[in-house]
């Protein structure tokens, strides 16, 4: 199928994503774990990605996140491959999914004095 063919699933014109909404969506660890492993990938399915939740609940998130504007999701018969709109997001907010994808968990963060 060439790309001319492919159909893709609603999402957010580049403009109207809202900062606030994109960090409120990945305030949710299981999603911030989704948009991490969708970097590491070109594209994948819910069930591809081996989350530690049931498939429709990924699918449910992965709603959200395309929703929010991170996401693009094509129509591939049944399947539904998502992918990071990385450059999309890097125009719209310079740096910020770099440092989402970088930044440490919370609990690595602590010293051992706190």
């Amino acid at each position: 199928m060439s790309a001319v063919d492919e159909t893709w699933m609603a999402e957010p014109d580049l403009d109207d994503i809202d900062i606030g909404q994109v960090l409120q969506t990945l305030a949710d660890p299981v999603r911030l774990q989704i948009v991490r492993r969708l970097a590491g990938v070109h594209e994948s399915t819910c069930k591809a990605l081996e989350m530690p939740v049931k498939v429709s609940t990924v699918s449910h998130h992965i709603r959200i996140l395309r929703e929010s504007g991170l996401v693009s999701t094509r129509l591939d018969g049944s399947a539904r491959p998502s992918r990071l709109r990385r450059k999309d997001f890097e125009r719209r907010f310079p740096g910020l999914l770099d440092a989402i994808l970088h930044a440490p968990p919370a609990n690595s963060r602590r010293s051992a004095g706190d």
